[in-house]
């Protein structure tokens, strides 16, 4: 019986699946949080681009690797087979373990906007949801995961408009606040930022189910990059002009505390609904990429062999999507949304680095985009909040130590 996936993916759905996990992060999660740590309304600004370009950078080594080797895994197979081993498995490690602290904040925010007493209770259904939504197959996750990017995009519109057609619309905003934190707060504002830009991940880790995939991906990751840029973009000025960056930093949900402000009050129901289709977007995608990795690991020994194997009629890794549900619902039932951000963004962003060490062994066309995504990634990654920084290093020592270990007892 093969144990292969089935190519079902064209671009259109692959950018659907990418935008999906981005824009519900970056918009209702991380844009308070990266306005408290710039400081001020250019520092953030100047975040989003740094942000941005590292994406870049990751999202076209990542495309280029991709291509190369169309197969479940990301850059835990880029890892393994440009650089060894070792550093497959670290960076399969980093994504598994970040990208569960993803989907435990996204299905908290779920539960916040939902049933702020029964947050957790309402966390973990939408994880057993979704992973039942998962579990009938890719395309059905593609089609769901359009429609949610479509109601997503019409909620972020309607916030724009109201606000920038406000008369508390004042461009002066853009540029004000205090003095920021420098070149540190924009870094670290720049690493919360990276948590929203990381979605194009799960186009690259869907490569053994998307048609043509060395032409797919190469096109799929740029655009849905791209599109999520201008969205964020767009999104952050408009707040930005009628909230300001210290109260969009102290704002908890700030498109709803703007779209307030802006006097358009009847819209904040439709902000927190769209908040929530959002955050079930990034959740379904997430899990999605997160099996998937799962699988590529478990196929080659280093997770249990059980989690390798693809359902008969659904063609998707069963076992492993029931495992990645299981250990996500017991996180969400017990973790803080906002910790969860940093902490996700330093394990993808070693992630993203190992990615980018891959790439350059392409050969010398690719080295400048990955040396400068190499070194992006690794100065957001260590200016995070300790708090982030400590943990995240610990869990990937972890994985090393657990690695060094199994090797030792592998025969010889």
């Amino acid at each position: 019986m093969t144990q292969e996936l089935r190519r079902s993916l064209g671009v259109v759905d692959a950018v659907v699946i990418g935008l999906g996990s981005m824009v519900g992060a970056g918009i209702f999660v991380a844009l308070g949080p990266a306005a408290r740590a710039a400081g001020s309304g250019p520092l953030l600004l100047l975040g989003l681009g740094l942000a941005a370009v590292v994406a870049y950078c990751n999202a076209m080594a990542s495309a280029r690797l991709a291509a190369r080797y169309p197969a479940s895994g990301g850059t835990y197979v880029y890892g393994r087979e440009r650089l060894g081993p070792f550093w497959g498995w670290l960076a399969g490690w980093g994504f598994i373990v970040g990208k569960t602290a993803s989907c435990a904040a996204m299905a908290l925010t779920v539960g916040v906007y939902v049933w702020p007493e029964q947050a957790h209770a309402v966390a973990v259904a939408a994880v057993v949801a979704l992973t039942a939504v998962n579990y009938g197959g890719v395309q059905k996750s593609a089609w769901l995961t359009r429609a949610i990017v479509a109601v997503v995009l019409a909620v972020l519109a309607a916030v724009v408009v109201s606000s920038l057609m406000s008369s508390s619309a004042d461009p002066g905003r853009l540029g004000a606040g205090g003095p920021g934190s420098g070149v540190g707060g924009a870094l670290q504002a720049a690493g919360l930022l990276f948590f929203a830009f990381a979605g194009y991940a799960r186009i690259a880790t869907l490569g053994e189910e998307v048609r043509d995939p060395a032409r797919t991906i190469p096109r799929a990751i740029p655009s849905a990059l791209g599109i999520a840029l201008v969205v964020y973009g767009v999104v952050a000025v408009a707040v930005l002009s009628v909230l300001g960056a210290d109260e969009l930093g102290r704002a908890t949900a700030p498109l709803a505390e703007a779209v307030r402000a802006a006097g358009a009050d009847r819209l904040v129901p439709v902000v927190r609904v769209g908040a929530v289709v959002a955050a079930l977007g990034s959740l379904l995608a997430l899990i999605l990429g997160v099996s998937r990795t799962t699988l590529a690991m478990a196929r080659d020994g280093h997770l249990p062999r059980t989690l390798s194997v693809v359902h008969p009629r659904f063609r998707v890794p069963h076992h492993a999507e029931l495992a990645v549900g299981a250990v996500v619902a017991v996180v969400a039932a017990t973790a803080d949304v906002r910790g969860a951000i940093g902490f996700s963004s330093f394990g993808v962003l070693v992630y993203y680095a190992i990615a980018n060490a891959s790439a350059w062994t392409l050969g010398s066309r690719w080295r400048v985009l990955a040396a400068c995504g190499l070194a992006g990634c690794l100065a957001l990654a260590f200016t995070l909040p300790l708090s982030s920084v400590v943990p995240g290093a610990a869990v990937l020592a972890v994985g090393a130590i657990a690695y060094a270990l199994r090797a030792q007892r592998r025969p010889s």
